[in-house]
């Protein structure tokens, strides 16, 4: 692995374990063991620069994962539902979802930031466009698969907020429960 990979991977864990003001350039440099001569050459504006590299890295990693489970399943529905089983046992075997969700960050930083605003939005955009796409190929209108992928992107990032926060898998056993059956065409 390069060093700007490593510096992302490393800094990715660190900003969602602790947060953006959480985390320290020292830090950074500690755990990468790299001197702020490299994190500058490869982040030349900095702290915000490694953020928003972050939350890109993060993007394509989520929307790679939720793209192969709604290929995968013919289905919204289905898909769906193995989304949901799928960060439960993640939630159970690792004690976080860390991984699959930056809501924590968007708290700290969207409102200061536009760069990071807008690097969150476009992923949630992309969230929202492949569920939105499955669900147009299920039968709703376009505007009525907006909507429901609006909703299902807001169920994902709080179910995950309210399992980190609960310490437990409880609320996505919930949203298993209700969140497929809204996809139903009556």
């Amino acid at each position: 692995m390069d060093t700007k990979s490593m510096i992302i991977d490393v800094s990715t864990t660190l900003f969602q374990q602790k947060g953006y003001i959480g985390v320290g350039l020292n830090e950074i440099l500690k755990t990468c063991n790299i001197s702020k001569g490299s994190l500058y050459h490869h982040f030349p504006n900095g702290k915000e620069e490694l953020l928003i590299a972050c939350l890109q890295s993060m993007s394509e990693s989520i929307t790679t994962d939720i793209e192969k489970i709604f290929k995968r399943y013919q289905t919204t529905q289905e898909a769906t539902q193995v989304m949901i089983e799928q960060l439960i046992d993640t939630y159970n075997r690792e004690g976080t979802i860390a991984g699959y969700t930056f809501t924590s960050i968007v708290s700290e930083m969207a409102s200061l930031s536009n760069p990071v605003r807008n690097a969150c939005s476009s992923l949630y955009i992309k969230m929202q466009a492949i569920y939105s796409e499955k669900l147009v190929a299920d039968g709703f209108s376009k505007e009525t698969a907006d909507s429901i992928a609006v909703m299902m992107t807001a169920a994902f990032e709080g179910g995950i907020m309210l399992c980190l926060t609960q310490k437990s898998s409880h609320p996505l056993k919930v949203m298993l429960q209700l969140l497929p059956k809204l996809m139903r065409i009556d």
